[in-house]
């Protein structure tokens, strides 16, 4: 690969980096906590790349005076002193992946990765000491994250979401006849994603479309989060409604 090709690509991937770490694309791959990491990363690679691109800038010119004194009429062509050309277009190829990120940002991970992959209860220090679990603060409806919602539901003793109305939002994923509400969670960036699945009874979940958002609100079925089924409780559902797909879409 020419140095040429080496500094623009360079340029190009430091600045997508920075790209998708100001416009908060880079949730798609991992933890917000990692950005300021991408934003460095990204500046560093394309001050190395314009570096690279000026000292080759004065190199040639400081070069051309000494060829323009030396020229004997002969055309001296490197590239093919041994009758081989070396095609550069196999290199510019690496553009595509970078352009890419530039102008389409891939979907985050959805329904296809949960059907692919068997749900679990996340592992917690609660899950280890049930009485780790605190009560649920007070009100009629409490917000959960779905992660802690299914923790709760497959490990707490104490029975701190019996009877209590709380509300989780994730997307839907239909699977083996049953309708689910998922979460991915993840502990670095969305290859070590998990899913953590809720199954949606008691109301007609099943007109919505997979990968759809939306939030419920109702109950879970006390003792139907079991290593069985992969610690994915029955949830009454009372009420269901569409919401904007989140900007970040996973859950830590």
């Amino acid at each position: 690969m020419k140095r040429e090709t080496q500094n623009i690509l360079l340029i190009l991937l430091g600045g997508a980096l920075v790209k998708i770490a100001v416009n908060g694309d880079y949730l798609r791959y991992v933890k917000p906590a990692q950005q300021p990491w991408i934003i460095a990363g990204g500046a560093v690679m394309v001050l190395l790349g314009v570096v690279a691109v000026v000292r080759d800038l004065l190199a040639a010119r400081a070069k051309a005076p000494e060829t323009a004194g030396h020229d004997d009429g002969h055309d001296h062509d490197h590239d093919h002193e041994d009758g081989h050309a070396h095609s550069a277009r196999p290199a510019w190829l690496l553009l595509v992946p970078v352009l890419a990120v530039f102008l389409v940002a891939p979907p985050a991970l959805g329904a296809d990765s949960v059907i692919r992959t068997e749900a679990r209860a996340p592992a917690s220090a609660a899950a280890a000491n049930a009485a780790a679990f605190p009560p649920l603060p007070a009100g009629n409806v409490v917000p959960l994250p779905v992660n802690e919602f299914v923790s709760r539901a497959g490990w707490d003793k104490a029975g701190t979401l019996d009877g209590r109305t709380v509300s989780l939002t994730g997307f839907v994923v239909h699977a083996e006849g049953r309708v689910l509400l998922a979460r991915l969670v993840i502990s670095c960036c969305a290859a070590d994603a998990f899913p953590v699945t809720v199954h949606l009874t008691g109301t007609d979940a099943a007109r919505y479309a997979s990968d759809a958002w939306i939030q419920v609100t109702g109950q879970v079925v006390p003792g139907t989060a079991t290593q069985a089924n992969s610690y994915t409780p029955d949830f009454t559902a009372a009420s269901v409604a569409t919401v904007p797909t989140p900007k970040d879409p996973y859950e830590y």
